[in-house]
């Protein structure tokens, strides 16, 4: 070993040890003759002292520069009175250098290292290497580090076996594109890489393997934002002979225990709520509810036939819904802000957003020329809204509505500060729609098709296909859906009439999923398993504002690599090999 201890470790109890340390210079300061620099690795700093009566060694330090690679050897002696650190475990000692070695040299860095404050993320992904010298990614990093470790403990008391599964798969569909591998050995045939290991875990259960799990990584080709990356970690977990209730229970006692470890935070209430679909949707127009705030929508759909407003009376006339959503202190938003809010509204398929603003002077809002007498007082004795308060709602479809409203709800949550930080909110979401209407109107399926349908709603499939509901449940942590979950369809013609629900051709069903359906004839198991991404939860615990702040090496938000300037061109030659030609667009 080159090093005796490491930079985190020294205190009172070492005085007056040899010791070797290794590691790079985080700050050089020159005082009065003496030369001290903080030396850094990742378990902390240690403060070592070079005097000029050690001539070779204080020459040397004179040289040395930030980020420099450093071994040195000496005693360690107490600071001075006054030069103490509390804040540091090392914070009492110091290093007096006897013997210096230089390891390496470093160029001046692209950015400070030893400040905690605002980089440019571009700059910091190009440099990954040495933003992971920095202490919110050493910190981010070593939390990472120790879930994964917790959720393998954990699974394993759980009796699972750790199963790994191939990266080089067939297609699954699971609503997400796929990336491509090509085979050389098979040209025009691919590979892909799995957007989630679905088909491998069920099939590890035909295989008798009872309890399975795994930290899976998983690649998905779609647009990224914040709490998402093309390439990620999940625990995987499948288990058989098991109703939803079991394996809802083994989930979240895993997420209890990375959260008794791992944070400081309780959990709100004394259990975790179950809510179905249905309730969330209508309470708070969100299948992944952050319930720290309360702050709930109203459906006043009965109150807004014949209410004068001709978009209202619309909605309604064509099936649709009125929903409202009242925000305590909201008539101090200006204009600007109001207009901010449309616009987020209309991005989730609404055509605008209306509002009534209690004033002081009274209520003030475009839409009071169209109400007809006493709608007013019927509305906002419904919603509870007094002076100060506004009132924004919702007319269209179900789902438009919920999507717009969901959003402005969230929104006013944080310009009014109502999310309680101080706490966690964890709920089930159960009973979702086995299926839902595509853009083009077709029939698409909610979760994936491997999820088992209610039985007694399945026989009214062929007159109602989107009022049949799924044994699937979503664990929902401080507004972000954490994974889903399922009971999966064991029966080979069940299975068969889903895909032929989906409008997925028996020639289809037996090219792309033929080897499941045969599986599903050699005595499949009752089974049902969950999957939560390991990366949000690290995000969540760490309370950073987006995914790639926990990832080592993410992409950016255009899912490339600055890093390593992926991805790139590559021969032709290759190319030729695996029979691709590039057709330029």
């Amino acid at each position: 070993m080159l090093r005796t201890h490491t930079c985190g470790e020294l205190n009172s109890k070492s005085l007056k040890e040899e010791v070797t340390l290794c590691g790079w210079v985080h700050r050089r300061r020159d005082h009065g003759g003496l030369i001290f620099i903080d030396l850094r690795d990742r378990y902390g700093f240690t403060q070592i002292v070079l005097d000029p009566d050690n001539k070779e060694t204080f020459s040397v330090a004179e040289k040395v520069r930030p980020e420099w690679v450093l071994k040195v050897t000496g005693p360690v002696r107490k600071r001075l009175e006054g030069a103490k650190r509390e804040d540091n475990p090392t914070g009492e000692i110091e290093v007096l250098v006897e013997k210096i070695e230089v390891l390496n040299e470093s160029k001046t860095p692209p950015f400070e290292i030893d400040q905690e404050k605002e980089i440019n993320e571009e700059l910091r992904l190009q440099y990954r290497y040495l933003d992971m010298r920095r202490a919110r990614m050493q910190k981010n990093l070593s939390l990472r580090s120790k879930v994964f470790q917790i959720i393998r403990k954990y699974f394993v008391e759980q009796d699972c076996l750790e199963v790994d599964t191939p990266c080089l798969i067939k297609g699954t569909p699971e609503g997400a594109r796929e990336y491509l591998v090509p085979s050389r050995v098979y040209p025009g045939s691919f590979f892909v890489l799995p957007q989630s290991p679905q088909q491998l875990k069920q099939l590890c259960m035909v295989g008798g393997m009872d309890r399975y799990f795994q930290l899976a990584r998983c690649f998905r080709d779609e647009d990224l934002r914040g709490d998402r990356q093309p390439e990620f970690v999940q625990l995987d977990f499948e288990m058989s002979f098991c109703e939803q209730q079991d394996v809802m229970d083994i989930i979240q006692g895993s997420l209890e225990t990375i959260l008794k470890e791992c944070s400081k935070k309780p959990l709100k209430g004394k259990k975790v709520e179950k809510y179905t679909w249905q309730e969330v949707m209508d309470k708070y127009g969100s299948d992944k509810p952050d319930l720290r705030y309360d702050l709930p929508i109203t459906d006043v759909s009965d109150i807004s036939d014949g209410c004068g407003f001709k978009v209202f009376e619309d909605a309604l006339k064509n099936g649709g819904t009125v929903r409202a959503l009242c925000v305590t202190g909201g008539s101090q938003l200006s204009r600007s802000e109001i207009d901010r809010w449309t616009e987020l509204a209309k991005e989730q398929k609404a055509k605008g957003l209306a509002y009534i603003l209690f004033k002081e002077d009274g209520p003030q809002s475009p839409l009071l020329k169209f109400f007809a007498d006493g709608y007013l007082e019927k509305l906002q004795k419904a919603m509870g809204a007094k002076t100060g308060d506004a009132i924004f709602f919702g007319a269209d479809k179900f789902k438009t509505v919920c999507a717009a409203l969901g959003k402005i709800r969230q929104e006013s949550a944080v310009r009014f500060g109502l999310i309680d930080d101080s706490i966690h909110s964890m709920l089930w979401v159960t009973d979702f729609p086995l299926c839902e209407e595509d853009e083009d109107g077709g029939i698409t399926f909610s979760h994936h098709p491997f999820t088992q349908p209610c039985l007694d709603e399945w026989k009214n499939r062929d007159t109602d296909p989107l009022g049949v509901h799924a044994l699937c449940y979503d664990l929902i942590l401080d507004g972000y859906e954490l994974g889903s979950g399922s009971i999966r369809i064991h029966n080979p013609k069940l299975q068969s009439e889903v895909f032929d629900l989906l409008g997925i051709s028996k020639e289809d069903q037996k090219k792309r999923f033929g080897h499941m359906l045969k599986a599903f004839e050699y005595g499949a198991p009752p089974h049902g398993g969950f999957a939560y991404g390991i990366d949000r939860v690290v995000m969540i615990l760490a309370g950073e504002p987006n995914i790639r702040e926990v990832t080592p090496f993410p992409k950016d938000q255009k899912a490339k690599d600055l890093m390593l300037n992926a991805p790139s061109t590559v021969p032709d030659e290759q190319l030729r090999e695996l029979g691709i030609q590039i057709k330029k667009t």
